[in-house]
């Protein structure tokens, strides 16, 4: 049997997807096959996705192409139209047994080419879940999918739907046969992580699934989350914050912008000081604690004293891991319509913050030398710490297990012992 290739573009959510449809296709005997599965993050995403389709299709030149994922749900025709590509498939058909297994051998010709419904009608997550998504060390559990909420820039609700929860027990026979696997760190995913629960009876908040987890899966030795919204951070989650030292100190902020002006542009639910209030309160319970953000250069609109503002919060706030995205212009989201920001003064700002986030990496592996960590090893020469920074070993190390050492020095972005 010829077994398909798949290829990821995006978010780790859609690496987690492309695993649940591998085994799915594997299940249904799919062969032969290309699976692209998209993001649709930018404009300039889509233009990947498309140049990747051409590229496929040179190397496999007889295999059925299929395209899937945000892009696809998004603007199915744009892949439709596309000589290279056989079938398009959506976000929620993507990960339905029954698509595949109507992929037999002949499926072309006798399959609907385009398979995308209304991704606003999903009112359930895919049942579908995986064990072992990762590395031997860290593994990746899907709590939530879909979004409520409707930035002006963002493209994604229309591409993953409304919010969507796991309910708090599947989530956690999952992460139990994660740990009876061997895994000693579960990271939680999702689009809109903080609004996990608004969906399912009594309403819990993510500081529930936490606190449930900890407590029903005692023998798990680390749990982080990935990137959420501080506005939306109940108190449950602060107290895991404050008391569970098995809750990783490293939150991930979709900040987006330090200026309230252009978050309000934005349709964002914070401004500037809701934002450092909250990273001085999870420190204040928390001093280890470490941030990653993102923000977002260039905005329509953005002044360079709007710029500025949010230049000076990546101090404020003590942010470490920056990702830095220059405005790009998505069609069909209402920023498209504002006025442009000159493209060279995106690319300068963009710039000017990542200098800003290099300075706080610096700052923050000059504070760890002498300290004594907690370290996950990811491969025999390389783990991170609680607070997600990379070390490295001068000897070989036993991958996916928690080692104790101190920090002796620092190796360009990395730390050493």
């Amino acid at each position: 049997m010829n077994a398909p290739v798949f290829t990821t573009l995006g978010c780790r959510l859609n690496a987690y997807e492309t695993e649940a449809m591998k085994e799915l296709a594997g299940d249904a005997g799919v062969e032969n096959a290309v699976v692209v599965n998209t993001c649709a993050v930018t404009a300039e995403a889509v233009r990947k996705a498309r140049q990747e389709i051409r590229k496929l299709r040179r190397t496999h030149p007889d295999a059925r192409l299929i395209v899937t994922g945000c892009a696809a749900q998004t603007e199915p025709e744009t892949f439709s139209n596309m000589a290279e590509v056989d079938l398009v498939v959506g976000n929620t058909e993507k990960m339905q047994a029954g698509t595949w297994n109507a992929m037999g051998p002949d499926f072309i010709g006798q399959t609907e080419r385009v398979q995308v419904d209304d991704i606003m009608s999903v009112t359930e997550t895919a049942g579908h879940l995986i064990d072992g998504f990762g590395t031997r060390s860290r593994a990746y559990v899907q709590v939530q999918n879909g979004c409520d909420h409707r930035c002006t820039f963002c493209i994604i609700p229309y591409g993953r739907g409304n919010s969507r929860s796991v309910p708090a027990g599947v989530v956690v026979d999952q992460i139990k046969r994660l740990v009876d696997k061997g895994y000693n760190e579960v990271v939680l995913t999702g689009v809109d992580l903080t609004s996990w629960g608004a969906d399912l009876p009594a309403e819990p908040k993510l500081g529930d699934l936490v606190m449930r987890i900890l407590k029903l899966v005692p023998d798990l030795p680390r749990l982080r989350i990935s990137s959420i919204d501080s506005i939306e951070v109940d108190e449950a989650l602060m107290q895991a914050i404050s008391t569970e030292a098995r809750l990783m100190p490293h939150l991930h902020l979709s900040l987006q912008a330090g200026d309230d002006m252009v978050l309000k542009r934005m349709k964002r639910r914070h401004l500037r000081d809701d934002a450092i209030r909250f990273c001085e309160e999870a420190r204040r319970l928390r001093p280890d604690m470490t941030f990653g953000a993102d923000i977002i250069a260039g905005f329509p609109t953005e002044t360079e004293a709007m710029f500025e503002n949010s230049l000076r919060l990546v101090e404020e706030c003590d942010l470490t891991w920056l990702h830095v995205f220059p405005y790009s212009a998505r069609e069909g989201t209402p920023a498209a319509r504002m006025p442009a920001v000159d493209g060279r003064a995106i690319k300068d700002r963009a710039a000017r913050l990542r200098n800003a986030g290099d300075r706080q990496v610096a700052k923050h592996l000059r504070n760890q030398v002498g300290k004594t960590h907690k370290i996950l090893m990811e491969n025999p020469r390389m783990g991170r710490t609680e607070q997600f920074t990379e070390v490295s070993f001068a000897t070989g190390q036993p991958e996916g297990q928690i080692v104790t050492a101190t920090i002796s020095g620092i190796q360009g972005h990395q730390l050493s012992v």
